[in-house]
């Protein structure tokens, strides 16, 4: 299968037209009319109906496909070339918002550093491509557990801290005065959804093992002073790492006890890193 011809297609598919997928690929509508036909040729199935523009039921399951054979290929060609190629000046980092921390942020070169904010599963995609040089990324596990994280090329992951979290709820919360909290009691709470900022719900689910977790209000920004005044506001609780749990005036943390998990935070790259990452990692690692 020509990637060529199913990077067209994909474009045609999200874009919904011939006319834009032309305009956004630089090609010309017939051009792109040939390219689609090629690959149902090659496919031996009709791929697309054509008034209105919309996948088949053949062209949905490629889709399915589409998106990690993709990226797949982008990831080998930023190997091929960040293996070939001479070691950068510069560093560029993508992490998610709880993962950068004191520690980590003083062992930044002072000069030609980029640090990116990215969603969780974003990441290792992003330094698989070529987009960050290195990836920061955390979230809950049980202790000495490496993190799930997307499979999308051959990375290297590394654990560089764990600690304990606790559950941030409103000063006058009923249960704000216990020593320690048990998720399975909090499946039927009111929770904020606020997976860029806080503990993501579906990981909760994930350690629970089951439903529950529904989401009261959902904040979709990054800022952690943010999520805590929703949290002292009432609208709901949400899970932090221990030492970003209690800096919010109005709300009271609780250590989550039961099941054990940690606040865990990796590192992330592709290949073997070298010039401002690799005295980065080392000294990250060290």
């Amino acid at each position: 299968m020509d990637p060529h011809l199913l990077r067209t297609y994909v474009t045609v598919a999200r874009l919904a037209s011939f006319s834009a997928a032309a305009d956004a690929l630089g090609y010309t509508q017939s051009a792109v009319s040939q390219q689609i036909a090629a690959l149902e040729q090659d496919l031996g199935a009709p791929l697309l109906t054509r008034r209105p523009v919309v996948p088949t039921p053949a062209g949905e399951r490629l889709l399915e496909h589409a998106a990690p054979l993709l990226l797949r290929l982008d990831a080998a060609r930023a190997d091929v070339r960040r293996t070939a190629a001479a070691p950068g000046q510069g560093l560029t980092l993508a992490v998610t918002p709880t993962a950068l921390r004191d520690r980590t942020a003083a062992l930044l070169p002072h000069t030609a550093v980029t640090v990116r904010v990215r969603p969780r599963d974003a990441i290792p995609a992003e330094v698989a491509t070529g987009g960050a040089d290195l990836g920061i990324v955390d979230g809950v596990a049980a202790p000495s557990d490496p993190l799930r994280l997307p499979d999308v090329a051959p990375l290297t992951t590394r654990g560089v801290a764990e600690e304990p979290v606790h559950v941030v709820l409103p000063e006058r919360h009923p249960l704000a005065r216990r020593s320690g909290l048990r998720l399975a009691d909090l499946v039927d709470a009111r929770w904020l959804d606020a997976p860029g900022a806080g503990v993501p719900l579906d990981q909760l689910r994930a350690v629970h093992g089951g439903g529950g977790f529904r989401p009261a209000l959902r904040y979709d920004g990054t800022d952690l002073r943010t999520l805590l005044a929703l949290a002292a506001a009432g609208h709901g609780l949400t899970v932090l790492p221990a030492a970003l749990a209690g800096s919010a005036p109005g709300t009271v943390r609780v250590p989550l006890t039961a099941p054990r998990v940690v606040h865990r935070t990796e590192l992330v790259h592709a290949g073997e890193p070298s010039g401002p990452a690799a005295r980065f990692v080392a000294a990250l690692i060290g």
